[in-house]
C-alpha cells in the first residue's frame, strides 16, 4: 500500500511537472528589464513555466493593451506604478483576484481588488554631497525651483519625465495641490533648462560624475548606487510632500488572459519570500509581506509611509498629468 502510494504521488509530481513545462505565460511589464528580468529567470527554473516578456513604460503597456482589445496575448501586467494599475482596473482590463492573494501585503491593497501591491518604492531628492548640506535642502519639492536659482543651479538639476514614477510624482501633485499650481512647478522647473535623463542610472551617474548637482528620483536607486561605494546624498522632504510620494509596484491579472493558472502562480511567486528578498536585497525595495529582511541604512516601513502624502493611489490622475506634460513640452 505504501509503495502505491508513493508510485502515485510519484506520478502526480511528474505530471504536475510536465503540465508547468507546458505552460507559457505572456507578461507586460512596466517594470524595468534590468531590475526585473533576474527574477522572471528564476521563475521560469523554479517552476518550469516558460514567460514571455514584453517591456515598456507604463503608459505604453496601457496604450498597448487598449489598442489590443481583446486580441490582447497578455496574460500578466506588472506595472511600475500604483496609478497605472488603477487604470487597467478603471478600465475593466483586470479580472478580480481572490483573497489568498489579496491578503499576504501588509498595506495598499486596492479597493478594487483587481491587482495585488508587491513592493513599495520612496520618491527622494537625490543629490551630491559635496556641493550641499543636508540641512540647507527645501522641506518641500514645491519650492525646488526657487531655491535652485537661489543656488544659480541653471543647467544644474536633473529630471525625468519619460519616467513612470516621475510622471505618477506629478499625477501625485496635480491630486494635492491641483494643476493650477502643478502647471506652475513644472514651469518653474522648466525654466531652470534641466537636464533630462531617459533612466533613474543614468541622472544619478550624471550627479556622480558633477554633471548635474540634484534630481528627484526613486530611493532604491540611490541605495544601489551607495552600495556600489559612491557618494550620493539622499534629501526627505517634510511629511507629506509629495516629494516623498510612497509609489507600490503591482501585478494584476487580464480578463483577456488564456494562462489563468500560470498567471496566479506569478503573481503568488512574487508575492513569496524568495521574490519579496530579491527585491529588499537586489533591488532596494520595501517588501509589502511579512518576515524579510531590509536594508538596515533604510527608513522602516513604517516611517517611509509617514514620509508620503497619504492618497488613493488607484485614482491618480495620470492621463491628466501626461495631458500636462505634453502641452508643456516636457514629453
Amino acid at each position: 500500500m505504501e509503495r502505491r502510494t508513493m508510485l502515485a504521488l510519484i506520478g502526480l509530481t511528474v505530471l504536475s511537472l510536465g503540465l508547468a513545462q507546458g505552460q507559457t505565460l505572456t507578461l507586460y511589464s512596466g517594470r524595468g528589464q534590468s531590475l526585473v528580468e533576474p527574477l522572471v529567470k528564476q521563475f521560469e527554473r523554479d517552476t518550469g513555466i516558460r514567460v514571455q516578456v514584453r517591456y515598456g513604460t507604463d503608459a505604453q503597456i496601457l496604450a498597448a493593451l487598449q489598442e489590443e482589445g481583446g486580441r490582447s496575448p497578455a496574460d500578466v501586467f506588472w506595472a511600475n506604478t500604483a496609478g497605472a494599475l488603477g487604470q487597467a482596473a478603471a478600465k475593466g482590463l483586470l479580472r478580480p483576484l481572490g483573497e489568498t492573494l489579496l491578503r499576504q501585503p501588509e498595506a495598499f491593497v486596492p479597493a478594487s481588488k483587481a491587482w495585488v501591491p508587491v513592493t513599495l518604492r520612496l520618491r527622494v531628492l537625490a543629490y551630491n554631497p559635496q556641493k550641499f548640506k543636508p540641512e540647507e535642502l527645501p522641506q518641500s519639492i514645491l519650492d525646488l525651483p526657487r531655491f535652485a536659482r537661489e543656488k544659480g543651479l541653471g543647467g544644474r538639476v536633473g529630471w525625468t519625465p519619460p519616467y513612470s514614477s516621475f510622471q505618477d510624482m506629478v499625477a501625485g501633485m496635480i491630486a494635492l495641490h491641483g494643476e493650477a499650481k502643478t502647471r506652475a512647478w513644472l514651469e518653474g522647473m522648466k525654466a531652470l533648462a534641466p537636464k533630462a535623463y531617459a533612466s533613474n542610472p543614468a541622472m544619478l551617474d550624471a550627479i556622480r560624475a558633477g554633471e548635474v548637482d540634484l534630481g528627484s528620483t526613486n530611493h532604491y536607486y540611490v541605495v544601489r548606487f551607495r552600495r556600489a561605494g559612491y557618494q550620493l546624498g539622499i534629501h526627505h522632504f517634510q511629511d507629506g510632500d509629495v516629494g516623498n510620494l510612497a509609489l507600490v509596484t503591482g501585478a494584476g491579472i487580464l480578463k483577456t488572459g488564456k494562462n489563468l493558472t500560470a498567471a496566479t502562480r506569478f503573481l503568488t511567486y512574487l508575492l513569496a519570500p524568495k521574490a519579496q528578498q530579491y527585491f529588499a536585497g537586489t533591488v532596494g525595495e520595501y517588501p509589502l509581506v511579512k518576515g524579510v529582511v531590509t536594508d538596515p541604512n533604510l527608513l522602516s516601513l513604517e516611517e517611509a509611509l509617514a514620509k508620503s502624502p497619504r492618497l488613493d493611489f488607484e485614482k491618480l490622475p495620470l492621463e491628466q498629468a501626461l495631458r500636462l506634460l505634453r502641452e508643456l513640452g516636457i514629453l
